[in-house]
Parts: C-alpha cells; structure tokens; sequence
C-alpha cells in the first residue's frame, strides 16, 4: 500500500519560501495504476521525487508498504530505494557502455546480499530473471546489443524491464512515451501496464499524453498544487 497524507512541499529562495504542493493525499494498493497530468511548472516531477524517496516532503507523510522512508538513514534510504521502488524515466537513461542484459542487471549490483539471496532462492538468479524480462519486453535478440545499436522504443523497454529486476512494489514513471513516436509510445505504454497487471505492482505515470493517461483506471491531475481527480474523461 502506498499512503501519501496532506503532504507540502516548499523550497526556500532567494525572494521567500516557493510552495510547489499542498495538501497532497493518496492511497494506492498493488494492483492499482494511476496517471498524474498537469500543466509544465504545476509540481508533478516534484511529486515523482518524493514519492520515489528522492526528496523528503516539507509536511505530511509518504509510506510504502507501511514504511516511511524518510524515517530512515542516508544508508537505509538509498537501500529502500533501490530494493522498493523502479524508476522509467523520459530518457531511458541506460549506460551506453554496456549491453541490454547489463544494463537490466544495474540495480541488482548495489543491492544488498540477503535481498539477493530471497530472489535466487524464489525463482533463480539475478541473471536468469533479467533474461526473462528482456524476453518477455521482446528484446531477446538484442540481449548482448548496446544503447547505441537500439531505436528509442527498445531503450524503452530495457528500461521497463531494468525497473522490474528487483520486483519493487512502485513503478514510477515519468514522461516515459515522450521522446518516441505515436506509434512506438503506443506500443510501450501497452507493454508497461501489462506488466504492471501481471506483477501487480503499484504502477504511478505522469504524463502530458492524454492518450496514455486514458488508458489508467485512475486519472489525477495536480491543478494550483493540489492533487484533484481528473476534469477531463
């Protein structure tokens, strides 16, 4: 479960504190899927970073799975992070030194030793379940290729499956269809929430695209720093 409760967020500046959210509420359970839209500048990648434990609120509490992360040390946070949490970003952000199957295997390389062990005890190792999820986004052929050799819609869907290796219980995504073509971002977008449904993860996209928003359950959009339903069908 994810719990998000009256949260704010203020930056200090120069000319006085900047309020980006107010007052900010949500609850999602696994299995649940929801899109967050907005204007440029209304708060959603601010929101993203906070639920993704990148930055703590100013007021209010986030919990993931009954855990508040910000509760935690530099050390236990950054763990949370990585073993709780997936990240798909506008810009895949994949290393271009290394291959498709490297590439996926990343997060699993700062993970820590017992969390490694429950996952080859459950189902194989690392590498074999990195295998799996490049097969099942469709890149088999491309397993040993490098960024550089992959159209954009493939670095899209290594990223997917790079968010997916260590099973967190959030997926986060931030703009993830809005560097590819229409056809192509339709075609990643079907491919995330089937994932999602299959994993039944707690799936949250912020987006622009109104075509990608229509296809979640859940429809949110942040309007003068409030987190509102959706006006729009």
């Amino acid at each position: 479960m994810l719990e998000v409760s009256h949260v704010s967020k203020v930056y200090p500046t120069p000319r006085g504190p900047l309020s980006i959210l107010e007052d900010v509420s949500l609850s999602l359970s696994p299995g649940d899927a929801a899109a967050i839209t907005g204007p440029s500048g209304s708060g959603k990648s601010t929101l993203l970073y906070l639920l993704g434990a990148l930055e703590p609120p100013t007021s209010g509490t986030i919990t993931l799975g009954g855990q508040n992360p910000f509760a935690l040390s530099p050390a236990e946070v950054a763990e949370f992070r990585n073993q709780q949490i997936g990240f798909v970003f506008q810009d895949h952000c994949l290393l271009p030194q290394c291959s498709v199957l490297e590439n996926v295997l990343v997060p699993t390389l700062v993970s820590h030793p017992a969390a490694s062990s429950d996952r080859q005890g459950s189902g194989g190792t690392d590498r074999d379940r990195a295998r799996q999820l490049i097969e099942r986004v469709g890149l088999s052929p491309r397993m040993e290729h490098r960024p550089a050799e992959l159209s954009g819609g493939e670095k899209q869907r290594v990223a997917i499956a790079r968010a997916l290796i260590l099973q967190p219980r959030l997926i986060l995504c931030d703009e993830p269809t809005g560097n590819l073509d229409p056809e192509t971002a339709s075609t990643v977008s079907a491919l995330l929430l089937e994932l999602h449904r299959q994993q039944q993860t707690i799936l949250i996209v912020v987006t622009h695209n109104a075509a990608l928003a229509a296809q979640f359950p859940v429809r949110l959009e942040l309007r003068a720093k409030h987190l509102l339903p959706c006006q729009h069908p």
